[in-house]
């Protein structure tokens, strides 16, 4: 396996992140190890909260939450997943899927042995970290997702299974401004041909411009040129930016994707799952508009929680407001 490392320097004077890297080696399966980077952030002695970013972000995404929860008196662990941020890049397509993100990331949770964590995902950070907590049940005592899921496709006709395939194959690549138009969609039916254009632009933009999706999914403030710029960072070239590229075609959409079977043994597990589960999704994220309420009915953790909807909020909640998420993660921490 090819790895690609991003230089320190490409990390200096990022607005608003003076935080201190931590390190952890980790098998890549392949005979040879990754390095993952995380943040770790308050007294090493309270309680402690895994935030997990998703895609194209890495841990700059929560430096405003950070502040904030250790203010609160609760530790903060933030990871970078691999292809992203500080860790380390595989450099081939085929090095990335959805089952090695999740080996990847549970091989450094229990290399760093953490316990009685409470999880915050969002995006992929809850489809990797929801797969992580059904793995890993005992070192996890609560759980809050924002705009995410752990999909398991079911009653997608042939009909649209066969357009989503012809869609990736033959059609020319979508612009940004066709991916937000068909995303808009996603809540109104063929949602895997809607999600398509967001996998065709990804992985056809052999330049992804990642600031630039990141910021025109953030609704609540525009992000300064130097915050654009540091969602950049970890990519100082095309070559850095496979994981970007490759991970929304790993998002199943269809019956027959290969990560099915394995959300819905976790499924399996939330099913079953009595420890407190909080939902606080967004009000504007067309992506996830709605996949909050099969959790709602089926997690018994669900049952009772003070579930909060984040009004004025899109995508990215971390950025759209920081200060309501950390105080609804915060409070139900301590709850």
């Amino acid at each position: 396996m090819e790895v690609l490392r991003t230089p320190d320097e490409c990390f200096e004077n990022l607005p608003a992140f003076d935080f201190d890297p931590h390190y952890t080696e980790v098998p890549d399966f392949e005979g040879g190890t990754l390095r993952i980077h995380h943040l770790d952030e308050g007294s090493p002695d309270a309680p402690a909260v895994l935030c997990m970013h998703g895609q194209p972000t890495w841990s700059y995404l929560y430096r405003h939450m950070i502040p904030l929860l250790t203010g609160a008196g609760l530790r903060v662990i933030a990871p970078d997943l691999v292809g992203y941020g500080r860790s380390d890049k595989p450099a081939a397509r085929e090095d990335y899927s959805y089952q090695r993100q999740v080996d990847w990331m549970s091989a450094w949770l229990t290399a760093n042995d953490f316990s009685g964590l409470t999880f915050f995902g969002q995006d992929w950070g809850g489809l990797i970290g929801l797969r992580l907590v059904a793995e890993n049940e005992a070192r996890f005592a609560k759980v809050v997702i924002s705009n995410t899921g752990l999909p398991v496709p079911e009653g997608v006709s042939q009909e649209v299974c066969d357009k989503v395939r012809r869609f990736r194959a033959e059609a020319p690549t979508p612009t940004l401004a066709e991916v937000g138009a068909a995303m808009a969609k996603m809540s109104t039916g063929e949602m895997a041909l809607h999600f398509a254009y967001w996998q065709k632009w990804c992985w056809e933009s052999e330049d992804m411009p990642v600031g630039v999706a990141v910021t025109g999914s953030i609704r609540g403030r525009a992000l300064s040129a130097a915050e654009t710029a540091a969602y950049d960072a970890p990519f100082p070239s095309a070559s850095f930016k496979m994981g970007p590229r490759a991970m929304p075609s790993q998002v199943p959409t269809l019956p027959d994707d290969p990560s099915v079977a394995a959300n819905r043994r976790a499924w399996e597990i939330f099913e079953k799952w009595q420890k407190p589960f909080l939902l606080a999704f967004a009000d504007g994220d067309p992506v996830t508009k709605g996949m909050d309420r099969a959790f709602c009915e089926r997690v018994p953790g669900a049952a009772g929680q003070p579930h909060t909807t984040l009004t004025g909020a899109g995508h990215f909640v971390q950025e759209d407001c920081p200060e309501a998420l950390a105080k609804i993660i915060a409070d139900f921490v301590k709850g």
